[in-house]
Formats: structure tokens, sequence, C-alpha cells
């Protein structure tokens, strides 16, 4: 299980890292800037599940490896931005790709650290949605999560899936493959084909 919560990590922070990093630039945010939202993006989430779980210090502020991933992300973006968003909707699939890494590997460290199910599942939902807002709030936005088609329930899914598999003892490979999969294809569909939860009315 570490050397899959050590790829998944590294995946997630290096795609929700770009996120933050075009939002950024998109934002005319300076190099400072733009790297400072690159690190928010990839590591709030993980920030505070491991306060959450125990997990002290945070593997984002006393892992090496994942404050570079995240700087590199955000240098490589300021540097070749026209590069980096050539596709359309850049933004929402690198962030629909970290949603579904972060609420993967979440849920297997809260696994790991003893959570109970429930509380594990949250925990993914939480490591998952996390750096989004706080990408989109230091740009004052409206968080994606608070607004968008199925963001949470998507996290939900792909952290349920781990749970169960683990609960079930499954290998932890195939079924943090399939949890990943699932929430990012559910997240996709749900941009492209406007799936989103009941909007509140006003009226």
């Amino acid at each position: 299980m570490v050397t899959v919560l050590t790829i998944l990590d590294v995946l997630g922070t290096f795609v929700f890292a770009l996120s933050g990093a075009v939002t950024g630039v998109r934002n005319r945010l300076d190099l400072f800037g733009v790297l400072v939202l690159s690190f928010a993006a990839a590591n709030t989430g993980g920030i505070i599940r491991d306060v959450m779980i125990g997990a002290i210090p945070p593997a984002a502020i006393s892992d090496p490896k994942t404050i570079a991933v995240s700087i590199l992300a955000g240098g490589v973006t300021f540097l070749r931005f026209p590069a980096v968003t050539r596709f359309h909707g850049t933004v929402q699939l690198l962030d629909a790709a970290g949603l579904a890494l972060f609420s993967v590997s979440g849920a297997l460290k809260a696994l790991q650290f003893g959570v109970g199910p429930a509380g594990a599942i949250l925990m993914g939902v939480l490591t998952g949605i996390g750096g989004g807002m706080a990408r989109d709030l230091l740009v004052a936005q409206t968080p994606v999560v608070l607004r968008a088609e199925l963001y949470a329930v998507a996290a939900l899914v792909g952290a349920g899936v781990v749970v169960v598999g683990q609960s079930l003892q499954l290998a932890t490979v195939p079924t943090a493959i399939t949890g990943a999969g699932l929430c990012l294809v559910i997240r996709v569909l749900a941009i492209r084909r406007g799936w989103r939860l009941p909007v509140a009315s006003a009226s």
C-alpha cells in the first residue's frame, strides 16, 4: 500500500499543481503567486487530512519530493503556459484527474492510520476537494465543489470503492485504479453532459 500511496500522491500532486498554476496564470499572477497557487491546489486537502488523522507533520511540508513536484509543475506552467493549455478545458481535466487520484490516496492513507470505513471515505473526499477549494478561494472564485457538475459525489464514489475493496481484502492496486477510474469517468461525463445536483431556487 505504501508504494501505491506514493505513486498516487505524486501524480495527484503534479496534476493538481498544474491546475493551480494554470488558474494563477489566467488570473495574471506573478511567478510567486503562480507557485503559491500551485502549492495550495496540490497540497491543501492532504495537509488537512494529515492533521485530522494524526499524520504529523503533514507530508506536504515534510517531504521534499512533494514540495519539488509542486514547484516544478508551477514553474513549467509559468514558462510554457501555451503548451500546458493546448487542449480545451485543461483546468477541468487536470482538476478531474487530481480529484480522482487524491480521493483514492486520501482514503487509503486514512485506512493505513486506522480510521474506520466511513471516516476513510470522508477523508478521501476531503483530500480530493480541499486543494481545488483553496485554489478557487485564493483567486476570489466560488469553489468548483459548490457550483459544478457532480464533484464531491465523484470523489465519494472513488473513495468508497477503495474502502469497500480494502474491507473485502481485494488487491490494492486494481482497487485503487478502479476507484480513481470511476471518479474520473463520473466527473468527466458530468462536465460534458451537465449532470449536477439540484440547485436551490431563489424565488
